[in-house]
């Protein structure tokens, strides 16, 4: 933590300027935010930063150097979809702020995932910030908004029409998220389809726009493809797993391959060590692991206590990691001390 804009910060913080800070986020987006917005932002040194950006770049390097055989291997074959690519377009890596056994802060790495995250929620959320404590302003990114919005409409468009381009998600009113799904319209154009609403004619793909059947080339995919099985009843007219004529951003398979499949093989001072569940040596405890399913998403069906009885349960170990438990530290300072 940087010492001087935490105490500006808490000494400006009041209950009154944290509603307003998600008045103005209902006001720029016309929806209610489905998540707890965070009274406050972190604010990092530069050290604890590059020991981010030193992790972040050897988790990439051992990722790249990884054979595709391995990678294909994360993917279960009920959720293989072709036409897969040779590189994601988004690359997520969360780290915990935790502390060594030297004392010294530093990240480890939790998960990581090839999904894309909160975009354009993201530059809203740290605009409103500074909307509400001016003096944040000389740390906000220096990136112009036109240069984010050209960089984000190079990713997500590429070099179609916004009318053909698409966020995909299934039921996105109901999720937690849509508050970025409207920003993203706001942003780029692109229409949020839900898809049970896509009509398939033999390879290619249509969507109801004003109501005019539009052809869809290109998908900014936010369905999490493997909880459809969860959903009872769910008719669509349009698998993942069939041949279409469409470009994915980013395409589903790069969900299973850039995944908690990854934490055993990687290496790093700041990566815990994880084993997959059927190759757990007796050498180690339990007690200093928690256990992963290795596709679940926000954290759902992690046990941070679990025992043999538990995993002996286990009928599909293989999908399944434990990983080293870190000492998350209490660094953050509110206005309570």
């Amino acid at each position: 933590m940087i010492p001087k804009y935490r105490k500006q910060f808490n000494q400006e913080f009041s209950q009154e300027k944290y509603n307003q800070f998600k008045e103005i986020l209902e006001q720029k987006s016309g929806l209610e935010t489905g998540f707890r917005i965070s009274e406050s932002p972190l604010f990092l040194t530069k050290e604890f930063e590059s020991k981010l950006i030193d992790a972040s770049e050897s988790i990439i390097s051992q990722i790249k150097n990884l054979p595709e055989e391995t990678l294909q291997k994360a993917i279960p074959d009920n959720c293989r979809v072709p036409n897969d690519t040779k590189q994601p377009h988004f690359f997520t890596i969360d780290f915990g702020i935790c502390k060594s056994e030297n004392g010294e802060i530093e990240p480890q790495l939790i998960e990581l995932q090839a999904f894309p995250s909160l975009y354009a929620f993201q530059k809203v959320f740290e605009q409103t910030f500074c909307d509400v404590y001016p003096f944040l302003s000389e740390l906000q990114n220096k990136m112009p908004h036109d240069d984010f919005k050209n960089h984000m409409k190079d990713l997500l468009l590429g070099d179609e029409n916004p009318e053909h381009v698409i966020l995909l998600e299934i039921y996105p009113e109901k999720q937690k998220t849509a508050i970025d799904f409207v920003l993203t319209e706001k942003l780029l154009g692109i229409k949020t389809v839900c898809l049970t609403k896509i009509k398939k004619d033999g390879r290619k793909l249509f969507y109801e726009n004003e109501g005019k059947l539009t052809e869809i080339r290109r998908i900014y995919n936010r369905v999490i493809f493997d909880e459809l099985d969860r959903i009872p009843d769910l008719k669509t007219e349009f698998d993942f797993r069939e041949e279409v004529d469409v470009t994915w951003v980013t395409h589903p398979n790069w969900f299973f391959k850039i995944s908690k499949f990854l934490l055993p093989l990687l290496q790093h001072q700041f990566v815990p060590k994880s084993y997959f569940l059927h190759e757990f040596p007796e050498s180690e405890s339990l007690e200093n692991f928690v256990l992963k399913p290795l596709f679940s998403f926000a954290g759902s069906g992690v046990n941070l206590n679990p025992t043999k009885e538990i995993t002996d349960a286990i009928e599909d170990k293989e999908n399944y990691i434990l990983q080293r438990k870190v000492n998350y530290e209490p660094i953050f300072e509110d206005i309570n001390g």
